[in-house]
Protein backbone atom coordinates (compact mmCIF):
# COMPACT_ATOMS: atom_id res chain seq x y z
CA UNK A 1 0.00 0.00 0.00
CA UNK A 2 1.07 3.48 -0.96
CA UNK A 3 2.02 5.51 2.45
CA UNK A 4 -0.16 9.17 2.22
CA UNK A 5 -0.01 12.22 3.85
CA UNK A 6 -3.09 11.50 5.11
CA UNK A 7 -1.56 8.61 6.87
CA UNK A 8 1.21 11.03 8.77
CA UNK A 9 -1.73 12.83 9.95
CA UNK A 10 -3.48 10.81 10.93
CA UNK A 11 -0.72 8.65 13.47
CA UNK A 12 0.44 12.16 14.61
CA UNK A 13 -3.02 13.37 15.54
CA UNK A 14 -3.35 10.21 18.19
CA UNK A 15 0.05 9.92 19.26
CA UNK A 16 -0.31 13.84 20.17
CA UNK A 17 -3.45 13.36 21.93
CA UNK A 18 -3.10 9.79 23.32
CA UNK A 19 -6.58 9.08 21.94
CA UNK A 20 -8.34 8.04 18.89
CA UNK A 21 -11.64 10.09 20.09
CA UNK A 22 -9.88 13.51 20.32
CA UNK A 23 -7.57 12.84 17.09
CA UNK A 24 -10.62 11.85 15.67
CA UNK A 25 -12.48 15.59 16.35
CA UNK A 26 -9.28 17.11 15.67
CA UNK A 27 -9.30 15.63 12.15
CA UNK A 28 -13.11 16.03 11.36
CA UNK A 29 -13.27 12.34 10.60
CA UNK A 30 -14.94 9.39 12.55
CA UNK A 31 -13.41 7.09 14.73
CA UNK A 32 -13.62 4.17 12.79
CA UNK A 33 -11.92 5.67 9.76
CA UNK A 34 -8.90 7.34 12.13
CA UNK A 35 -8.54 3.57 13.47
CA UNK A 36 -8.05 2.21 10.07
CA UNK A 37 -5.85 4.75 8.81
CA UNK A 38 -3.43 4.09 11.53
CA UNK A 39 -3.86 0.46 10.86
CA UNK A 40 -3.23 0.76 7.39
CA UNK A 41 0.22 2.76 8.08
CA UNK A 42 1.11 -0.15 10.81
CA UNK A 43 0.49 -2.58 8.09
CA UNK A 44 2.50 -0.97 5.29
CA UNK A 45 5.29 -0.17 7.84
CA UNK A 46 5.43 -3.78 8.92
CA UNK A 47 5.84 -1.80 12.85
CA UNK A 48 3.68 -1.64 15.95
CA UNK A 49 3.37 2.43 16.38
CA UNK A 50 1.34 2.57 19.30
CA UNK A 51 0.08 0.38 22.36
CA UNK A 52 -3.60 0.11 22.60
CA UNK A 53 -5.23 -0.88 25.95
CA UNK A 54 -9.14 -0.06 27.26
CA UNK A 55 -7.87 3.14 29.02
CA UNK A 56 -5.35 4.61 27.24
CA UNK A 57 -3.11 5.11 24.15
CA UNK A 58 0.43 5.34 23.58
CA UNK A 59 3.51 5.27 21.60
CA UNK A 60 5.79 2.14 21.03
CA UNK A 61 9.47 3.17 20.94
CA UNK A 62 8.94 2.88 17.35
CA UNK A 63 6.16 5.23 17.08
CA UNK A 64 8.10 8.10 19.36
CA UNK A 65 10.89 7.46 16.69
CA UNK A 66 8.68 7.70 14.09
CA UNK A 67 6.67 10.84 15.45
CA UNK A 68 9.19 12.69 15.53
CA UNK A 69 9.79 12.00 11.95
CA UNK A 70 6.55 12.44 11.02
CA UNK A 71 6.40 15.94 12.49
CA UNK A 72 9.04 16.86 10.36
CA UNK A 73 7.73 15.83 7.36
CA UNK A 74 3.81 17.46 7.94
CA UNK A 75 6.21 20.61 9.14
CA UNK A 76 7.80 20.87 5.59
CA UNK A 77 4.41 19.95 3.91
CA UNK A 78 2.31 22.54 5.55
CA UNK A 79 5.37 24.99 4.47
CA UNK A 80 5.71 24.01 1.26
CA UNK A 81 1.65 23.84 1.32
CA UNK A 82 1.81 27.61 2.43
CA UNK A 83 4.35 28.93 -0.09
CA UNK A 84 2.39 27.80 -2.86
CA UNK A 85 -1.11 28.92 -2.36
CA UNK A 86 0.67 32.60 -1.84
CA UNK A 87 0.97 32.41 -5.75
CA UNK A 88 -2.41 31.56 -5.78
CA UNK A 89 -4.52 33.96 -8.05
CA UNK A 90 -8.83 33.43 -7.79
CA UNK A 91 -10.03 35.08 -10.73
CA UNK A 92 -13.92 36.85 -9.42
CA UNK A 93 -15.67 37.76 -12.38
CA UNK A 94 -18.71 40.36 -12.11
CA UNK A 95 -20.77 42.38 -14.07
CA UNK A 96 -21.67 45.41 -12.04
CA UNK A 97 -21.77 46.41 -8.56
CA UNK A 98 -20.19 43.66 -6.33
CA UNK A 99 -22.36 43.13 -2.92
CA UNK A 100 -21.26 45.57 0.08
CA UNK A 101 -20.29 44.46 2.28
CA UNK A 102 -20.19 40.96 1.31
CA UNK A 103 -17.51 41.07 -1.33
CA UNK A 104 -15.23 42.71 0.90
CA UNK A 105 -15.59 40.59 3.82
CA UNK A 106 -15.43 37.58 1.69
CA UNK A 107 -12.13 38.42 -0.23
CA UNK A 108 -10.36 39.33 3.27
CA UNK A 109 -11.21 35.78 4.86
CA UNK A 110 -10.34 34.07 1.98
CA UNK A 111 -6.70 35.57 1.19
CA UNK A 112 -6.30 35.73 5.06
CA UNK A 113 -7.19 31.70 5.21
CA UNK A 114 -5.20 30.87 1.99
CA UNK A 115 -2.97 32.92 1.57
CA UNK A 116 -3.98 33.62 -2.11
CA UNK A 117 -5.21 36.85 -3.81
CA UNK A 118 -8.00 37.86 -5.69
CA UNK A 119 -8.29 39.64 -9.07
CA UNK A 120 -11.50 41.37 -9.65
CA UNK A 121 -12.75 40.68 -13.61
CA UNK A 122 -15.62 43.65 -15.08
CA UNK A 123 -17.55 41.73 -17.65
CA UNK A 124 -20.79 42.64 -19.08
CA UNK A 125 -21.48 38.67 -19.38
CA UNK A 126 -20.19 36.51 -16.39
CA UNK A 127 -21.20 33.45 -17.82
CA UNK A 128 -19.55 33.93 -21.29
CA UNK A 129 -16.37 34.87 -19.43
CA UNK A 130 -16.57 31.23 -17.02
CA UNK A 131 -16.93 29.71 -20.51
CA UNK A 132 -13.95 31.49 -22.23
CA UNK A 133 -11.93 30.82 -18.93
CA UNK A 134 -11.01 34.07 -18.37
CA UNK A 135 -12.47 34.08 -14.40
CA UNK A 136 -12.34 31.09 -12.62
CA UNK A 137 -15.99 32.19 -10.04
CA UNK A 138 -18.14 35.21 -11.09
CA UNK A 139 -21.36 36.83 -9.30
CA UNK A 140 -24.08 36.22 -10.94
CA UNK A 141 -27.48 37.97 -10.27
CA UNK A 142 -30.80 37.04 -11.89
CA UNK A 143 -33.67 34.04 -12.24
CA UNK A 144 -31.49 32.09 -15.09
CA UNK A 145 -30.42 29.08 -13.97
CA UNK A 146 -26.90 28.61 -14.63
CA UNK A 147 -26.35 26.48 -17.97
CA UNK A 148 -24.39 23.16 -18.01
CA UNK A 149 -21.43 22.23 -17.05
CA UNK A 150 -21.39 25.11 -14.82
CA UNK A 151 -21.85 24.67 -10.95
CA UNK A 152 -24.12 27.28 -8.84
CA UNK A 153 -24.40 28.36 -5.37
CA UNK A 154 -27.03 31.14 -3.89
CA UNK A 155 -26.60 33.27 -1.51
CA UNK A 156 -28.73 35.14 -0.50
CA UNK A 157 -31.62 37.62 -2.59
CA UNK A 158 -32.05 41.14 -3.11
CA UNK A 159 -34.96 43.10 -2.69
CA UNK A 160 -35.69 45.07 -6.20
CA UNK A 161 -36.35 48.64 -6.99
CA UNK A 162 -37.95 50.81 -9.69
CA UNK A 163 -35.81 53.36 -10.66
CA UNK A 164 -36.95 56.25 -12.65
CA UNK A 165 -35.86 59.93 -13.62
CA UNK A 166 -36.26 63.15 -11.68
CA UNK A 167 -38.77 64.55 -14.08
CA UNK A 168 -40.65 61.35 -14.05
CA UNK A 169 -44.45 60.88 -12.73
CA UNK A 170 -43.05 58.42 -10.75
CA UNK A 171 -40.76 59.93 -9.32
CA UNK A 172 -42.77 61.46 -7.06
CA UNK A 173 -44.91 58.09 -5.63
CA UNK A 174 -44.15 56.63 -2.82
CA UNK A 175 -44.27 52.99 -4.23
CA UNK A 176 -45.07 50.91 -7.36
CA UNK A 177 -46.93 47.70 -7.38
CA UNK A 178 -44.97 44.92 -9.30
CA UNK A 179 -47.77 44.48 -11.43
CA UNK A 180 -48.22 48.06 -11.92
CA UNK A 181 -44.83 47.93 -14.00
CA UNK A 182 -46.35 46.44 -17.03
CA UNK A 183 -48.00 50.49 -17.56
CA UNK A 184 -45.02 51.63 -18.01
CA UNK A 185 -42.20 51.88 -20.43
CA UNK A 186 -39.21 49.21 -19.22
CA UNK A 187 -35.87 49.63 -19.92
CA UNK A 188 -33.77 46.77 -19.94
CA UNK A 189 -30.31 45.64 -19.99
CA UNK A 190 -30.16 42.67 -22.22
CA UNK A 191 -26.95 41.43 -20.95
CA UNK A 192 -26.33 41.88 -17.82
CA UNK A 193 -29.56 42.75 -16.24
CA UNK A 194 -31.76 41.39 -13.56
CA UNK A 195 -35.35 42.79 -14.94
CA UNK A 196 -36.94 42.10 -18.30
CA UNK A 197 -40.03 40.73 -19.88
CA UNK A 198 -38.94 36.95 -18.80
CA UNK A 199 -39.53 38.40 -14.99
CA UNK A 200 -43.29 38.07 -15.48
CA UNK A 201 -45.78 35.36 -17.22
CA UNK A 202 -46.28 36.28 -20.48
CA UNK A 203 -49.86 37.71 -20.24
CA UNK A 204 -48.24 40.15 -17.69
CA UNK A 205 -45.05 41.03 -19.31
CA UNK A 206 -44.90 44.96 -19.82
CA UNK A 207 -45.76 45.56 -23.32
CA UNK A 208 -43.30 48.72 -24.14
CA UNK A 209 -39.71 47.96 -24.16
CA UNK A 210 -36.85 50.04 -24.73
CA UNK A 211 -33.61 47.26 -25.07
CA UNK A 212 -29.76 48.37 -23.93
CA UNK A 213 -26.80 46.51 -23.99
CA UNK A 214 -24.70 47.21 -20.88
CA UNK A 215 -25.47 48.55 -17.09
CA UNK A 216 -23.80 52.22 -18.52
CA UNK A 217 -26.07 52.56 -21.05
CA UNK A 218 -28.94 51.51 -18.92
CA UNK A 219 -28.31 54.55 -16.28
CA UNK A 220 -28.19 57.07 -19.19
CA UNK A 221 -31.69 56.26 -20.73
CA UNK A 222 -33.33 56.08 -17.49
CA UNK A 223 -31.72 59.17 -16.55
CA UNK A 224 -33.15 60.77 -19.79
CA UNK A 225 -36.39 59.45 -19.14
CA UNK A 226 -36.95 57.41 -21.42
CA UNK A 227 -39.03 54.79 -19.08
CA UNK A 228 -38.32 53.41 -16.35
CA UNK A 229 -35.92 50.29 -14.71
CA UNK A 230 -35.78 48.09 -12.08
CA UNK A 231 -32.91 46.89 -10.02
CA UNK A 232 -31.74 45.00 -7.17
CA UNK A 233 -31.15 47.04 -3.91
CA UNK A 234 -27.47 47.29 -4.33
CA UNK A 235 -27.88 49.90 -7.11
CA UNK A 236 -29.56 51.92 -4.77
CA UNK A 237 -27.01 52.45 -2.59
CA UNK A 238 -24.08 52.22 -4.46
CA UNK A 239 -25.07 53.91 -7.98
CA UNK A 240 -25.80 57.81 -6.86
CA UNK A 241 -26.83 59.60 -10.20
CA UNK A 242 -28.34 63.37 -9.84
CA UNK A 243 -30.76 62.49 -12.23
CA UNK A 244 -32.27 59.22 -10.67
CA UNK A 245 -34.75 58.36 -8.02
CA UNK A 246 -35.39 55.03 -6.67
CA UNK A 247 -39.13 54.13 -5.93
CA UNK A 248 -39.78 50.89 -3.55
CA UNK A 249 -41.09 48.10 -5.61
CA UNK A 250 -44.38 46.29 -3.57
CA UNK A 251 -44.94 42.21 -4.23
CA UNK A 252 -42.00 42.09 -6.75
CA UNK A 253 -39.82 38.70 -6.67
CA UNK A 254 -36.45 39.37 -5.23
CA UNK A 255 -32.96 38.79 -7.27
CA UNK A 256 -30.87 35.69 -6.15
CA UNK A 257 -27.61 36.30 -6.36
CA UNK A 258 -25.07 33.01 -6.98
CA UNK A 259 -21.65 32.02 -7.18
CA UNK A 260 -21.23 30.48 -10.67
CA UNK A 261 -18.50 28.23 -11.29
CA UNK A 262 -16.56 25.68 -13.85
CA UNK A 263 -16.45 22.26 -11.77
CA UNK A 264 -12.91 21.39 -13.20
CA UNK A 265 -11.69 25.45 -12.24
CA UNK A 266 -9.15 25.37 -9.24
CA UNK A 267 -11.15 23.09 -7.02
CA UNK A 268 -9.49 24.19 -3.93
CA UNK A 269 -9.29 27.92 -4.47
CA UNK A 270 -12.50 27.72 -5.52
CA UNK A 271 -13.89 25.63 -2.21
CA UNK A 272 -12.52 28.35 0.18
CA UNK A 273 -14.05 30.86 -1.01
CA UNK A 274 -17.35 29.45 -1.40
CA UNK A 275 -16.82 28.46 2.54
CA UNK A 276 -15.95 32.45 2.98
CA UNK A 277 -18.70 33.69 1.16
CA UNK A 278 -21.22 32.16 2.63
CA UNK A 279 -19.75 32.73 6.51
CA UNK A 280 -19.78 36.47 5.11
CA UNK A 281 -23.50 36.13 4.41
CA UNK A 282 -24.18 34.30 7.50
CA UNK A 283 -22.51 37.26 9.59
Amino acid sequence: MEIEIRHFRAFAAVARHRSFSRAADELSITQPALSRTVAQLEAALGVRLLERTSRRVEPTDAGTEFLREAERVLASFDHALTAARRLGVLRLGFSWLLPAPWAQRTIKAFEGSTGASVTLTRTDDPLEALRRRTVDIAVVRGDAAAPEPLRSVRLYDEPRFAVCARESPLAGRDHLDWDEVRDWRLIVNTVSGTTGPWSWPEESRPRDIVETANYDEWVETVAANRGIGIVPETARHRSPHPALRFVPLTDAPPVPVRLVHLPDGPRVLIRRFLDASLAAVAR
